[in-house]
């Protein structure tokens, strides 16, 4: 495994940590000459998305490390605790969102600066929407589970802005400041939601849970590969860490085969299978002959 995260990763996230400080600064200032909860929301929501960033920003160099004598898989699972750290942030903000709105609808709302508050709003969710595409883009390409979050994180926030600038926008044409309180009410149960998907993806990883997708793509090539040789395998196991596939199979030749064959047969099929996990697929096989063929019934039974 490279020991540095690519140029483009780095580059990606410290950009998202940047703007995630200029824009809490822009939000605060929003909310400061605006009086408005909608807006204060959005600015809570930023304090939270800037303490992920960071700890993603970190947890993206850690998850490169090699493996070492107490970490033998190496360290990349890191990306599921960061990517759950985002979900549950984005959740709390979620959560504190919503709380404001219900003191609005309480208490009463007053907003003043309509004007500026929708321009710097909307100046901060044009910078998250390009910034949140570019860190999903990344991801994608680099399979990165903890750049990817991080994008979820920053589109999040846009929905949070546009719902922000929806409300104002209303506000100043209707004049019925109620819509305020209602819009942040809508966002909060967005973000809610982008937030338990993330904990649940997260917990997915961490729980190893498998990727049929994937199953799929080995089993179709295991099938080809075994047909071509005249073999058969089982106790199929597999599970992702966060860039590396970890693959574990049972290979079953015919008695006569020599040991040499059989292990030149696994290790070009081994090396089929790593090409087919990206970014890193690490595959590993145990070679039996067809006489002492052992199942483990339980794994099998599905």
């Amino acid at each position: 495994m490279s020991r540095l995260p690519s140029n483009d990763q780095t580059q990606v996230m410290n950009w998202s940590l940047g703007v995630a400080i200029v824009l809490l600064v822009v939000k605060v200032t929003a909310a400061v000459i605006t009086g408005s909860s909608a807006i204060y929301s959005d600015a809570a929501e930023s304090v939270t998305h800037m303490l992920a960033v960071g700890f993603a920003a970190w947890a993206l160099r850690f998850s490169h490390k090699p493996s070492d004598d107490t970490h033998h898989f190496g360290h990349d699972k890191v990306a599921f605790i960061s990517s759950g750290l985002e979900g549950a942030m984005i959740a709390a903000a979620a959560l504190l969102i919503g709380y404001e709105a219900i003191l609005q609808f309480v208490n009463g709302v007053k907003i003043s600066s309509l004007g500026a508050g929708m321009i710097l709003t909307g100046a901060a969710a044009a910078v998250n929407m390009a910034l949140g595409l570019a860190l999903i883009r990344v991801g994608k390409r680099r399979h990165s589970q903890l750049i990817r979050a991080n994008g979820q994180h920053v589109l999040a926030d846009v929905w949070t802005s546009a719902g922000v600038l929806v409300a104002l926008l209303l506000v100043g044409l209707t004049g019925w400041v109620w819509w305020d309180p209602i819009f942040a009410s809508l966002a909060a149960a967005k973000l809610l939601w982008t937030g338990l998907k993330l904990l649940k993806e997260s917990f997915a990883g961490l729980m190893d849970e498998a990727d049929l997708e994937v199953e799929k793509q080995l089993r179709d090539l295991l099938d080809a590969d075994c047909a071509k040789y005249g073999l058969s395998y089982h106790n199929l196991r597999h599970r992702h860490s966060g860039r590396t596939h970890w693959v574990e199979l049972h290979l079953v030749f015919p008695d006569e085969m020599t040991v040499h064959r059989a292990h030149e047969i696994a290790t070009e099929i081994e090396a089929e299978v790593a090409a087919t996990l990206e970014p890193d697929g690490r595959v590993i096989t145990h070679l039996e002959p067809r006489s002492a063929e052992h199942h483990e019934e339980d794994w099998e039974v599905r």
